[in-house]
């Protein structure tokens, strides 16, 4: 099966290498040419625009900034839209609103081409070890279909719903992180301000009801001021701005979610924007 990825950033180039050690041929594309020349060294084909892997392929991968691009990358010019054939999938695996999901899927849909969303969860390291979690919107018969593909590049494939609902599910992770990234912060701040070690207060309470998997990821490195990214403070505000820009269209209110929007604000003005979320601890 050729498969046709478009986006090589840091997610991008890890998951497209594990798709090609998975045996599936591919034909890349990145806005910067450079950033395809590993994978062209790894056998995959290097496309010249969105619409010329369209041309080659049937299955088509976008990992991408956020809305604006996944639009323009499908629908633009020199666009996927443009010579993709009847019957094409775009599977947009990028972080994005809902909205523009659905809005994006029913201009393909004109052109007889079908989507998926399926963005991702685990940054960096997962997207390298082919562990990340994946969350899929869509009809159940593609889900079914492309789950060995998707499952080639991650540890977990659920099917959600409908398409735009992956992205829902993705909003609703980050903002279960950010606002965990958050208390982690505040609370070893606590413990260094009182005196007590920050280490043993983290083993007192891992074990117990504060425990999680944000908490073990984030806290030793915190602990190290290892701020180092493998997701960035401006990459976790584009997601939290389109959690809150869906809770918007639908009323829904997000107090919590507005207040460490507001802090991950602030480290960027700061000039941190492209340190990892943790850096919320200084």
């Amino acid at each position: 099966m050729k498969i046709g990825f478009i986006g090589l950033g840091i997610m991008g180039k890890p998951m497209s290498k594990n798709l090609i050690k998975a045996g599936y041929e591919l034909v890349v594309y990145n806005k910067t040419q450079a950033k395809a020349d590993e994978l062209v060294e790894l056998g995959a084909i290097r496309g010249t625009s969105p619409a010329d892997v369209a041309s080659q392929c049937g299955v088509i991968i976008t990992m991408l900034p956020n809305s604006p691009q996944v639009r323009d990358v499908c629908l633009g010019e020199g666009g996927v839209i443009e010579s993709a054939a009847e019957g094409t999938i775009v599977i947009d695996m990028s972080s994005i609103d809902p909205v523009e999901s659905k809005a994006i899927g029913a201009k393909l849909a004109e052109k007889g081409i079908e989507m998926m969303d399926a963005p991702v969860s685990g940054g960096e390291p997962k997207a390298i070890d082919g562990t990340l979690s994946v969350m899929v919107g869509g009809t159940k018969e593609n889900f079914d279909k492309y789950y060995d593909l998707l499952k080639a590049m991650a540890g977990s494939v659920v099917y959600v719903g409908e398409l735009g609902s992956g992205n829902v599910a993705k909003l609703a992770n980050q903002v279960i992180v950010a606002t965990n990234i958050a208390a982690v912060s505040e609370a070893l701040t606590l413990a260094v301000k009182n005196g007590a070690d920050p280490e043993l207060v983290y083993q007192a309470i891992r074990g117990g009801l504060a425990g999680s998997t944000v908490l073990d990821a984030k806290a030793p490195m915190m602990m190290e001021h290892n701020f180092k990214p493998g997701f960035r403070i401006e990459l976790h505000i584009k997601d939290l701005q389109n959690a809150l820009n869906a809770a918007h269209a639908t009323a829904t209110s997000l107090p919590i979610t507005s207040q460490v929007m507001e802090i991950m604000q602030a480290r960027k003005n700061a000039g941190c924007g492209t340190e990892e979320p943790r850096a919320i601890v200084k």
